[in-house]
């Protein structure tokens, strides 16, 4: 029997769908990722329920398999992750064509429904999605914090550290396994270790990560500016594998604004935080994101978000309108007054903003040189990235296809044009 599992929404959504993809190869099911052209006779879906957009495309998602299964050609549809954590009654109710939703921590359950049981033996192993060279390692569930405009801690919980133990076998699994780079996630990167160990473990579990041989970049994402353990900085400076690259949200720098978000910093720690980065890791890319139209932003409050980032110039940057979610404080204290598309329209000057600086930034790197690892083949070119940027969400360097190239393979490249998004380059 087929299985194909669909992951939408984030990329730890992605690490539960490889862990689950393992279960059931070990099982004697063919697994199949995201295959939506081809026949299975069971799909799962692991939803997001996070914003508005994302519970829409899940929802759509799920009304598509339905039909696939009127029409007979499925044989099982099952639903998993956020959006079933969050709205399981209304969704039992709403769709009872789907044999079984289950929540976020109910993998066995989903492995008894298709009549198999959870290998303890494989809870390091996973069935990569990713190209080989490259994984999400997972280092924490949940979340502590309470953000005014976040639903996690109320799908996910609170904050579940993986040990450091546990951590290093899953990677040396994947290092084996030919994985080069090991892209941290977790809902909250600072505080990770505080539940386990009753302190921030970050720096520990690096220290231990950078020993791992043929490991060769690691990169840091969703770190929260609150309470960052600052060792993390001194480490990324001397650690060769450790990525010149901190992905650390800061959503606004209006203080009224971060206090009504309830982040627990004002504008001032905040750039103290970002300037440290910049003095001790002069090359240091920072990808941010920010929240247009939340309740209370006045144009006021709107123009000194922009004028921070003109000033700031960060690398990355992806913007998100606001979405009045239920089961968040924002929701239960303020009322959303600012219209969608107004907020849409803010989110787009902000990009705009942000597609000049990048810009910049690009040319600036004209004729130097810069260790690639390539992803993928496309359209004649080779497509690869610096350690400055993540897969999928940031820029990627563009080489012609006229000299073979292995994928998963690094490479010195000069830099010959620049684009907003795109660098193009030559083998040096």
């Amino acid at each position: 029997m087929t299985v194909n599992i669909l992951t939408l929404g984030c990329s730890k959504n992605l690490v539960d769908s490889e862990h689950l993809l393992a279960q059931f190869r070990a099982s004697g099911y063919k697994v199949l990722h995201n295959a939506y052209d081809t026949a299975a006779e069971v799909v799962i879906i692991n939803t997001c329920g996070f914003i508005l957009d994302a519970k829409e495309e899940s929802v759509n998602s799920i009304l598509s398999y339905i039909e696939e299964k009127k029409r007979g050609k499925l044989h099982k549809l099952f639903v998993m992750g956020c959006l079933s954590e969050r709205y399981r009654e209304e969704l039992i109710k709403e769709m009872p064509e789907v044999d079984g939703f289950y929540g976020v921590w109910e993998m066995p359950a989903i492995l008894e429904a298709m009549g198999s049981k959870l290998d303890q033996r494989l809870l390091h192993e996973r069935e990569l999605t990713t190209p080989a060279h490259y994984a999400y390692l997972k280092i924490s569930e949940g979340c502590n914090r309470s953000c005014a405009f976040c639903a996690i801690p109320g799908i996910r919980g609170a904050q579940q550290s993986i040990s450091i133990e546990d951590l290093l076998k899953e990677s040396k699994s994947l290092v084996e396994k030919g994985v080069k780079e090991l892209i941290l996630i977790a809902q909250d990167l600072t505080n990770y270790g505080i539940d386990l160990y009753g302190r921030r473990a970050l720096p520990e579990l690096l220290k231990e990560l950078v020993k791992i041989k043929n490991l060769e970049w690691i990169r840091l994402h969703y770190a929260y500016p609150t309470g960052f353990p600052e060792e993390v900085i001194d480490l990324m400076a001397s650690e060769e594998k450790i990525c010149n690259y901190m992905d650390i949200p800061i959503q606004h720098v209006n203080n009224g604004i971060l206090s009504a978000m309830g982040r627990g910093h004002d504008r001032a720690k905040l750039e103290q935080l970002l300037q440290k980065f910049r003095k001790q890791v002069p090359d240091v890319a920072l990808r941010t994101t920010v929240l247009t139209g939340f309740p209370g932003e006045s144009e006021e409050a709107f123009s000194e978000l922009i004028d921070f980032i003109k000033a700031f110039k960060f690398e990355r940057l992806g913007v998100f309108p606001y979405s009045h979610e239920e089961d968040t404080p924002a929701y239960k204290d303020f009322k959303d007054l600012i219209p969608d598309k107004e907020k849409s329209e803010r989110a787009g000057t902000l990009m705009e903003v942000q597609q000049a600086i990048s810009l910049q930034l690009n040319e600036e790197k004209i004729g130097k040189v810069f260790k690639v690892l390539i992803d993928r083949r496309e359209e004649g070119y080779f497509v690869g990235r610096t350690q400055y940027d993540s897969p999928e969400v940031d820029n990627e360097v563009l080489v012609a296809d006229e000299q073979p190239l292995s994928i998963g393979h690094f490479y010195q490249v000069k830099i010959t044009g620049a684009g907003e998004f795109d660098l193009y380059g030559s083998l040096e």
